[in-house]
Order: C-alpha cells, then structure tokens, then sequence
C-alpha cells in the first residue's frame, strides 16, 4: 500500500551526489587575457564595456543524462549594468547550446555571493566541449573565485 501511495503521489528518487568534473584556480589560465588579472584567491575583471570574459574550457568524458552546474562566486564594485555566468556545450552533429545566469545577476557594489547557472544533459547528449565565461553588460570591476564544474547523474 505504502508503495503504491508512493507513486500516486509521485514520491521522489533519494538524490544524487553531484560530482566534481573541475575545479580552477588561479593556477589555472584564463582564455581571456585582456582586463582579467589574478588577485588572491581568484580573478578580478576591469570591464571598461560590455563583454564576454572567456574563462575556461574543458572536455568532459562520460557526460549524458546528468545536470551540468557552473558555479563560482563574485562580487563586484560600481558595475554599471549586471554581469553574470554563462556556460556553453557543444554537442557533435547538433551545434552549441547555452545556460545564463539572468536571473542570477551581479549589479552594482556587492559583497561575495555564490551564484551558479544549471545545464540538462539528456540520453545521448554528449558534449565534447564546455565553455565557461562571465558576460559583463556595462563596466565596472568584479571579482570571481572558487569556478567549478559538478555533475549530478539523473
């Protein structure tokens, strides 16, 4: 009976540990070069206009019917406009696809905060390239730090 009241009421799977594909450091090269310098702990952007800050790439391996998050933390200091994460996944033979953080947005003078953007990987969607940027829509500086990569099996 309990069972069957179970899948009635659409009882849930105990979740998944999500498991970390990379984590990056300042150790770690940025694609960008222009207006991102290392700074403690992480990475400071002197956004001067709007741009796309390309931060890192990475090819994961055994990466299907699983959620992808991008996660890392920021602050900033008189960002005019808003900035936020961004992830891309190439699937071979379909093209690129995106995730953006809108509704996760810096703006303006912030203090750390942690701020992450999801990515739905289905049956047979393998990407074979992820990229992970920071978008900036205006200028100001902000901060990120601790950038990783999870994946959580469905």
């Amino acid at each position: 009976m309990a069972d069957w009241l179970k899948q009635l009421l659409g009882g849930s799977k105990p979740a998944k540990a999500p498991v970390t594909l990379r984590r990056f450091s300042p150790a770690d090269a940025t694609i960008s070069r222009d207006s991102i310098e290392v700074e403690g702990e992480g990475w400071v952007i002197d956004a001067r206009a709007s741009q796309v800050v390309r931060l890192f790439e990475i090819a994961p391996a055994d990466s299907e019917r699983c959620l992808l998050t991008y996660r890392a933390t920021m602050k900033s200091r008189d960002l005019t406009g808003r900035a936020f994460l961004e992830m891309w996944c190439r699937l071979p033979g379909k093209g690129e696809f995106f995730s953006r953080g809108l509704n996760q947005t810096v703006q303006g003078t912030t203090d750390w905060a942690s701020y992450q953007i999801p990515f739905r990987l289905k049956k047979d969607q393998r990407p074979d390239l992820i990229k992970l940027n920071l978008v900036v829509e205006g200028y100001g500086k902000i901060w990120i730090k601790n950038p990783e990569l999870l994946k959580t099996p469905l």
